[in-house]
């Protein structure tokens, strides 16, 4: 399965590295799960969050068709709603993580459905886009079939491990989290993924 990183301007590191870790270590027997690429708005290079600079592999115009959409906080393309709800329709998941879920709401992925986004970022959510039902505190939410939002940072993780779970199974999303070193307190990592409060944060999400 082929997953897209969506990669613009400001784009948070750990929004994009978290669930990148989680699916490039996912195995499947003795095969690799996942095949992972990034797509921009160009091939030139971006600035994410603490300075570090990325140089997306494809274009929203020449992206290989992904099964699998992520994205995290950041500045965002005039091509890119567009391009997410093209997404939506030929995707199996469409997932965002942390202030990623503004870009799903912009695009109208979100109308009329359930999400969560960071906990510094509930009350501007809730203003800007109030037909949009926002979970407070949830790990991550599924907003319809396709489309899933998780909260800040590193609940990206969480939601990448239920991704594989959905796809590959419990044993998978297990052997993968273990290789992670990442405590499962449940049975599955749908189980132990919702209720949880977040904590402050010691941080500003940059995402405009």
């Amino acid at each position: 399965m082929k997953v897209a990183f969506v990669l613009t301007e400001g784009a948070n590191v750990i929004d994009m590295a978290g669930p990148w870790e989680v699916f490039q270590d996912t195995m499947v027997g003795d095969r690799i799960g996942f095949e992972l690429f990034t797509v921009g708005e160009s091939n030139k290079p971006v600035t994410m969050t603490g300075g570090l600079r990325a140089v997306p592999q494809y274009t929203f115009a020449n992206a290989p068709h992904a099964h699998i959409v992520v994205i995290g906080a950041q500045r965002g393309a005039s091509a890119l709603p567009e391009w997410l709800r093209a997404r939506a329709k030929d995707s199996r998941v469409v997932m965002s993580v942390c202030t990623g879920a503004f870009k799903l709401a912009d695009a109208g992925l979100l109308e009329g459905k359930k999400a969560t986004t960071h906990h510094e970022f509930w009350d501007a959510f809730a203003k800007k886009f109030p037909n949009i039902k926002l979970e407070r505190g949830s790990r991550f939410v599924q907003s319809d079939d396709v489309v899933f939002t998780a909260g800040g940072l590193t609940s990206g993780i969480d939601l990448a491990l239920h991704i594989v779970e959905k796809f590959y199974g419990p044993e998978a999303a297990g052997r993968t989290a273990a290789y992670m070193e990442i405590v499962i307190e449940a049975a599955t990592t749908a189980t132990r993924l919702s209720h949880v409060e977040c904590r402050p944060s010691a941080m500003r999400i940059w995402t405009r």
